[in-house]
């Protein structure tokens, strides 16, 4: 009995421990805090994203971004996890860029892909004489070359929709997937090739 009342007193003092962990900003990159929403800016654009949270207040002290959660239960590891990841890959973002390749492929009819200002088109998709069209999010640059289609950006999460919604707007329906392959598939996700 008092190897489990020492058990449970133990794991209550667990809970109660502070937990904090911190990411350092690197030279060259301007991190600004204000109410709860943290901005980097870098050479390749800029990042911005809310964190407010009562119970883990994320703070900037000197050149690094603190993150404290007064108890360290299993949801507030989560949570001050999760917002570490995002701040890697806000800094990430800023500092290299985030860029996803699409391919345009087509069987039956040639298919076209243009930009032209904000608007990204698909034109002669399956024939169709209507173009099939997108916006392009600010912060996002999109650029065509043949049948290769790259998308860049400081924010991953941003990019990384433009790519996917690309792919999107040229699903195939109610036709024979394995004889309709025509298209325009994510070949390469940050910097990631997926046909290897």
């Amino acid at each position: 009995m008092a190897k489990k009342a020492n058990e449970k007193e133990a794991s209550k003092k667990g809970t109660r421990e502070l937990l904090e962990e911190k990411i350092e900003i690197p030279p060259g990159i301007e991190a600004n805090l204000e109410n709860g929403i943290i901005t980097f800016r870098g050479p390749k654009g800029e990042s911005s994203k809310n964190f407010f949270d009562s119970k883990i207040p994320v703070k900037k002290e000197g050149n690094s971004i603190v993150i404290r959660a007064s108890r360290s239960t299993k949801r507030d590891k989560t949570k001050v996890y999760t917002f570490l990841a995002h701040l890697k890959n806000m800094i990430r973002g800023v500092q290299e860029g985030y860029v996803y390749r699409l391919k345009v492929c087509s069987s039956h009819f040639p298919i076209k892909a243009t930009v032209s200002g904000n608007d990204f088109s698909v034109k002669n998709f399956l024939g169709e004489r209507k173009a099939r069209t997108m916006k392009i999010p600010a912060g996002v640059k999109v650029t065509v070359d043949a049948s290769t289609i790259t998308v860049e950006g400081a924010d991953k999460e941003i990019t990384s929709q433009t790519a996917a919604r690309m792919e999107q707007i040229c699903i195939i329906k109610n036709r024979d997937r394995r004889i309709f392959q025509d298209g325009i598939y994510i070949t390469e996700k940050a910097g990631e090739s997926l046909l290897e």
